[in-house]
């Protein structure tokens, strides 16, 4: 792969190139601070823990803990009352890439070939040591890490996304968008929004690395963003001024893409709460939204979070329960047809329903326009 171009190093803005000796100190105090503790928490690592990636395993315990119990919804309406949640979540996306390009300033001394080699010689090192060179490096990587993920979860909180990382499906999530683990069109959709473009073959080269998919181990994670950081590290003759910029880009990427998804999610969430309060008939509402989202024998991500929602909202809304649907496995539209035509009074709502359902995703596609002209003319509608 070319190596990133020098211009693109040597072109940095001056918003971008932030100076450690001449920054908000309290930003400072609090990236000093937070390096400090995460050194301690490094030099309780084992050279194993390193190159296994179990590090990252113990760093999500040292990250979300108490962390998660202090930031709730209420929490940022005492800091932040009377503000809509985009503007928030600007503010929080903006405070993190400060804060990621001050660390970049603070560790870019340990950027050197140097470092790699000890990084490829650690099976070597005591099992209870890890070199000095690598402990610096390290705590970049655990202070990335760590902020990308509590930045992740600010965002959900503020759209009021539920995730409950008891659940290994909701951790799993909050990891994928954390650090934009989905493939490469996440990086280069983030990239055209918030990266300039002489910057954009700098962080793609970052994220050039190999993509995480279907794995959910989380030292194999832990393995994968140390990856990352190897690259980083190995953009040769870049020194402070990349660090800096890199560290505050990749980081804009991330928050970007965690608003992208948790605000797409709460999105969705709305419409279904929507949909359930003005419901005249919420047991047919499942099954009319049931067909119209398996209409093309698919399930996108929007519809499969929309009839999840549909579900819960039903249930404590209305108190209904379908274990006939949950048992379903391929719907009969005759069977929706004969649930529909039972149903006396006026429908508009049901009609309403199929329209909102089939839209989430996007387009309305040709299967479900078929639907909803068939569920218009039993409607009575013209």
């Amino acid at each position: 792969m070319p190596e990133a171009p020098m211009d693109a190093v040597n072109a940095v803005d001056a918003d971008d190139a932030v100076n450690v000796d001449d920054v908000n100190d309290a930003d400072l105090k609090v990236v000093e601070d937070e390096r400090a503790e995460l050194r301690e928490f490094v030099k309780g690592l084992s050279p194993d823990d390193i190159k296994s990636g179990g590090w990252f395993t113990k760093l999500i315990a040292q990250a979300l803990g108490s962390y998660t119990e202090k930031v709730t919804w209420q929490y940022f309406q005492e800091r932040y009352e009377g503000v809509p949640a985009d503007a928030i979540v600007d503010q929080r996306i903006k405070m993190a890439a400060r804060y990621a390009a001050l660390e970049g300033g603070l560790s870019a001394g340990a950027y050197t070939a140097a470092i790699i080699a000890t990084l490829g010689s650690l099976g070597g090192s005591s099992p209870a040591t890890v070199p000095a060179a690598i402990v610096t490096v390290m705590v970049d990587v655990a202070f990335i890490t760590r902020l990308q993920l509590r930045l992740a979860y600010d965002v959900a909180v503020l759209y009021r996304v539920p995730l409950d990382l008891s659940d290994p499906d909701d951790m799993w999530k909050l990891i994928r968008v954390a650090f934009t683990i989905k493939g490469g069109e996440v990086v280069r959709g983030g990239v055209s929004r918030v990266v300039p473009a002489i910057m954009r073959p700098v962080i793609k080269r970052f994220y050039s690395g190999a993509v995480l998919t279907a794995a959910r181990g989380l030292p194999f994670v832990g393995k994968f963003l140390l990856q990352r950081t190897v690259i980083k590290i190995g953009i040769p003759l870049v020194g402070v001024p990349l660090a800096v910029v890199l560290n505050r880009y990749t980081t804009l990427v991330a928050g970007q893409h965690a608003r992208d998804v948790f605000r797409n999610e709460a999105r969705v969430i709305e419409l279904a709460r929507n949909l359930s309060e003005r419901s005249q008939h919420p047991q047919l509402m499942l099954w009319v939204a049931w067909l119209v989202i398996m209409a093309d024998g698919k399930i996108a991500d929007d519809e499969a979070v929309l009839f999840r929602h549909l579900v819960r909202l039903v249930r404590d809304q209305h108190q209904v329960v379908d274990e006939q649907l949950a048992r379903l496995v391929d719907i009969d539209p005759a069977d929706v047809w004969r649930r529909l035509d039972a149903e006396p009074g006026d429908l508009s709502d049901i009609l309403d329903v199929a329209n909102r359902v089939a839209a989430v995703d996007g387009a309305v596609n040709g299967r479900e326009k078929a639907v909803i002209s068939e569920l218009r003319d039993r409607c009575g509608r013209v």
